[in-house]
């Protein structure tokens, strides 16, 4: 009984943080490794997809964000920002083991300071990884508009949406 009340109770967690959050309709991120900057608004008319990763040198996010980067390399219709908590220097020596096979270029990870923009997402916060609180591993695709077509937030370190559910899932949403 005890590991279905826990399921519910994250479920029920979940929804309700869910409903409270209102998605800003505009939001901008700083580059971590360079100068640039993500405007949301100047990206109206693409399908954009916020990867929320751990803060933490987490290796689960390596491996999510090289699947997600060789992904987004075929699909340039799809603005994928990958988006940390950490600071400019965490981020750098975590993105030192990221691997470059198969892309032009790494992909660019974005700072999300105090996790900020997770939480006006609605991202459930207080798990703990390596003796640090984090919010929960999550994907949030967002219409041309702006607005959210789906998400999924992840119960644990390595539950994350692989590549074939996210453009199964894409697609079908598109298709509507």
């Amino acid at each position: 009984m005890k590991p279905v009340s826990t399921v519910l109770l994250f479920c029920v967690m979940l929804a309700s943080q869910a409903a409270r959050a209102e998605n800003p309709s505009s939001f901008n991120l700083q580059a971590a490794l360079s100068d640039e900057t993500f405007d949301l608004k100047l990206n109206q008319g693409k399908t954009v997809v916020l990867h929320f990763l751990l803060k933490t040198e987490c290796p689960y996010c390596l491996r999510y964000t090289n699947e997600y980067a060789r992904l987004a390399a075929t699909t340039p219709e799809v603005v994928h920002l990958f988006i940390k908590p950490d600071s400019v220097d965490e981020i750098k020596s975590w993105a030192g083991s990221l691997d470059k096979t198969g892309l032009a270029d790494l992909p660019k990870i974005y700072r999300d300071p105090g996790a900020k923009l997770a939480k006006q997402f609605g991202i459930p916060d207080g798990y703990k990884f390596h003796g640090q609180k984090v919010h929960f591993p999550a994907l949030v695709a967002l219409n041309g508009n702006g607005k959210e077509i789906f998400r999924y937030v992840g119960k644990n370190n390595g539950d994350r949406m692989s590549t074939g559910d996210f453009t199964k899932k894409l697609e079908s949403t598109m298709a509507k």
